[in-house]
């Protein structure tokens, strides 16, 4: 009886670790051809430039993985990739708004603030990009974060239905990056499933147009604090 039963542990312990490499190869291979240098959009034109959040500091400075991100988004935006900035990331605690502080270092570089719309929301990857197509209705996009995250994003931005290209932000060594990408392999797995499933985001809204003025994005559309936690990453 307890042979069998180690036998049967094991091969749940090896179903799951083979689910778990299957979800890292799909997404990985499904986003591979879609993550591309800049200078390969040179002739495309879409509806907007994603840029995922990430930990902001109390003196509202992003940290540096952040402002990798920023830079890079408003790199293409100067470019004309598209005229318009989505910049998602958790404001879900009154002390904790990394979406403002983006916004507030994009202007800071001359982007005009009507050409920034703000997704106080995106708490996850996977709530970005179904706000992203479902609020902001974007149906094409270029998604901008580090490399060993953009993968995972260009996936689920895929799975919206979006027209998507992943750029990569990093321009430096980041410190703990064997952590991040730990933590990215597991968030894989449970980002295939949600693809899938298809949860609601933490919080929906009413739809907000790309065409319009960002300006109007700039308070959050929900009454705060909310169930987030403010956990400063939209990894």
């Amino acid at each position: 009886m307890m042979k069998r039963m180690i036998q049967i542990f094991a091969c749940v312990c090896l179903a799951v670790v083979a689910f778990c490499v299957l979800a890292n190869v799909r997404v990985i291979h499904a986003a591979s051809s879609k993550i591309v240098w800049p200078n390969a959009l040179s002739d495309k034109k879409v509806d907007c430039i994603i840029v995922l959040g990430a930990r902001v500091y109390e003196d509202g400075t992003p940290c540096t993985v952040l402002k990798d991100r920023l830079d890079t988004g408003i790199d293409l935006y100067r470019a004309g990739v598209s005229d318009r900035l989505l910049l998602s990331g958790d404001h879900g605690k009154v002390d904790y708004d990394e979406v403002t502080a983006m916004k507030a270092y994009a202007m800071e570089q001359g982007v005009p603030e009507k050409d920034i719309f703000l997704d106080h929301a995106g708490f996850s990857t996977y709530e970005t990009m179904y706000r992203a197509a479902t609020i902001f209705g974007a149906q094409s996009c270029v998604v901008v974060t580090q490399r060993y995250h953009l993968s995972r994003a260009v996936y689920l931005a895929n799975t919206m239905d979006m027209e998507t290209y992943g750029v990569e932000a990093d321009r430096e060594p980041y410190q703990r990056i064997r952590y991040f990408e730990a933590r990215e392999a597991l968030a894989r797995v449970k980002d295939v499933i949600f693809a899938v499933v298809r949860p609601e985001p933490t919080y929906l809204g009413a739809p907000i147009s790309l065409d319009g003025d960002g300006r109007v994005t700039a308070q959050a559309p929900f009454a705060m604090p909310i169930l987030a936690e403010g956990w400063g990453t939209n990894d």
